[in-house]
């Protein structure tokens, strides 16, 4: 993560009514507030492409889709507002299935995700692939699908809850479709990355060349 916006320890309720009055978004870990970065092109239109799929999908069901400006928090229970342990940040986009449960009066604090999708950059993506999902499967007993979408390349990683475990799926081109069981929606890829202007790869790479280089980022990034 960015470097924090204050050197000072917060408590949980003091990063809430701060964050309340805040003319930008910030997120929370452990006592600290980090400021939130703008977006690239390709991002913006990743996140606007997810929201109207789902939007679509979930019409009618007992699900919903929302935004970057939701906040969720991630830690333990029972709430105590001078707490300085736990994490609240702003996915990308999440789903949240029967009515919104909220952590405390003002209603600005979902504790109910039961989907994550998280669209990677260079700054976060370390922090989104190894603390913010400890995190999520370690305080959210609802969720059941964490989804990491790049914006350089046409790849969604899907880590899926199946009986007590976390499956890992990949999805690797433009053809390919993305089934998320737990809300019966399916992302197409194509529809995912509409519009997105991928950069030009230096060299010509066959399908197992792509495949061997997604492996080794992977394993670069964990």
């Amino acid at each position: 993560m960015a470097v924090p916006q204050h050197q000072l320890i917060f408590t949980e309720d003091q990063y809430l009514d701060f964050e309340r009055h805040a003319e930008i978004r910030h997120e929370y870990l452990d006592g600290h507030i980090y400021a939130m970065a703008g977006e690239s092109d390709e991002h913006g239109d990743i996140t606007v492409n997810l929201a109207g799929i789902f939007y679509n999908q979930l019409k009618g069901t007992n699900c919903r889709a929302r935004t970057k400006d939701t906040k969720v928090r991630s830690g333990s229970f029972p709430f105590l507002k001078r707490n300085k342990k736990g994490l609240y940040s702003y996915p990308d986009l999440l789903v949240i299935c029967g009515e919104p449960q909220h952590l405390v009066e003002h209603c600005d604090v979902i504790i109910n995700p039961k989907v994550i999708i998280e669209v990677l950059s260079d700054s976060t993506e370390d922090f989104d692939r190894k603390e913010k999902f400890a995190r999520y499967r370690q305080w959210n007993p609802t969720l059941t699908d964490y989804l990491l979408v790049s914006q350089d390349m046409a790849f969604i990683e899907h880590f899926e809850l199946r009986k007590g475990d976390w499956v890992y799926h990949t999805y690797l081109t433009l053809k390919q479709n993305v089934p998320i069981k737990s809300i019966k929606c399916t992302l197409l890829m194509s529809d995912v990355y509409d519009r997105v202007n991928f950069p030009e790869p230096e060299n010509e790479v066959d399908e197992p060349d792509l495949l061997q280089l997604v492996s080794n980022k992977s394993r670069r990034k964990k």
